[in-house]
């Protein structure tokens, strides 16, 4: 009887019981890589502590570290217990310990090599590594995107609403949380990207990535598919991507730009909506939105184009990952500043990127 369901079931159906089973075992692996991440984070926090408490120092102390590390290693081979190892722990212990509650459990959440970076990078800023370190926890992000996302100084950003259309196309109510969804920028930094692209890859990694891109969008949406199908009046027209907001209760429709925006973007999109709406959009459902994803925009021309669209339209741009030379020079001078031997870090389960980016 078992076989007979399985081969009557449907793709679509088959589908959301595949999506509904790897939900269920990254949610598992998010959970064990928090518990490691934490593990180790206590043990680099008391070890630093009683090196602190201990009072030894560079200038007098070294001898009992470099010893200290001999008998750990020999004990724990796999932890990294290397001299300079055991000093980080030292000013990662010094570094937070007079620092408030919600740094420290953030801090104590992240692989140890991302908590090095953050460290060495800014200092005594607590507001800057707490805005790194809440991305990372939240979005997973590999080392490689926390130097893009470093370079790119996102935490001096401020989120701004998306270019938009809103107030004139929805209800206040939803305009109001519309602009509170959509941002002007996002940074798709996962996606590895260093070198120039088609809109086709872009679009493909997107796909590969979902999870990583919906978690970038933020809470409530949930993803439908890609090059999604409207088929009206004889005539096919895809969909880059279509996802759904639950709080918005709606269908959002993205389109994928590698270039600056275009005036004629909005146009399509507008079509696109239209179809959506009137084959797709259920009873209970509000109006369908559309997102233009693009390399570049102009603030002026969005407004001009957006102008007489009946249909509710924002458009945002991306930010992708460092070029490559730019990234091999962050790397190389990271290994300059910590020398041969680098630390022991954990890796995030999550993260396939994380297996290439061995230390």
């Amino acid at each position: 009887m078992a076989d007979i369901i399985i081969q009557n079931i449907s793709e679509s159906d088959y589908s959301a019981i595949l999506r509904q089973a790897v939900a269920v075992i990254d949610k598992s692996r998010a959970i064990v890589a928090r518990s490691v991440c934490t593990t180790i984070g206590a043990a680099h926090w008391e070890l630093g502590k009683l090196l602190h408490e201990q009072k030894i120092e560079s200038n007098h102390g070294s001898s009992v570290v470099n010893r200290l590390s001999l008998d750990l290693k020999e004990r724990y081979p796999q932890m990294g217990m290397s001299p300079r190892n055991l000093w980080d722990m030292k000013k990662f212990y010094e570094r937070f310990c007079n620092s408030n509650s919600k740094l420290r459990q953030a801090v104590a959440l992240l692989p140890w090599g991302h908590t090095l970076k953050l460290m060495q990078k800014f200092g005594s800023d607590d507001d800057a590594i707490l805005y790194y370190a809440q991305e990372i926890i939240a979005k997973g992000w590999s080392r490689d995107l926390l130097i893009s996302a470093i370079n790119m100084q996102m935490h001096l950003r401020k989120i701004e609403p998306i270019d938009n259309n809103f107030n004139r196309t929805l209800p206040e109510a939803e305009s109001q949380l519309a602009n509170e969804v959509f941002r002007s920028g996002y940074n798709l930094g996962f996606l590895g990207v260093k070198n120039p692209i088609l809109e086709t890859e872009l679009e493909a990694r997107l796909v590969n990535k979902v999870k990583q891109f919906l978690l970038e969008l933020g809470r409530g949406f949930t993803y439908i598919g890609n090059q999604h199908e409207l088929e009206y009046n004889g005539k096919v027209s895809r969909v880059d991507l279509l996802l759904y907001h639950r709080g918005l209760r709606c269908l959002v429709a993205f389109d994928l730009k590698i270039g600056e925006f275009k005036p004629e973007y909005a146009g399509k999109m507008n079509y696109y909506l239209s179809l959506l709406d009137r084959i797709e959009r259920q009873d209970d459902e509000n109006r369908s939105i559309g997102i233009i994803l693009c390399a570049e925009k102009d603030k002026v021309e969005v407004e001009l184009a957006l102008e007489d669209m009946g249909k509710p339209i924002g458009v945002a741009d991306y930010h992708l990952i460092i070029p490559q030379e730019e990234l091999k020079r962050v790397v190389a001078d990271e290994v300059e500043a910590f020398g041969n031997e680098l630390p022991y870090r954990t890796k995030l389960p999550l993260l396939d990127s994380e297996q290439n980016n061995e230390d």
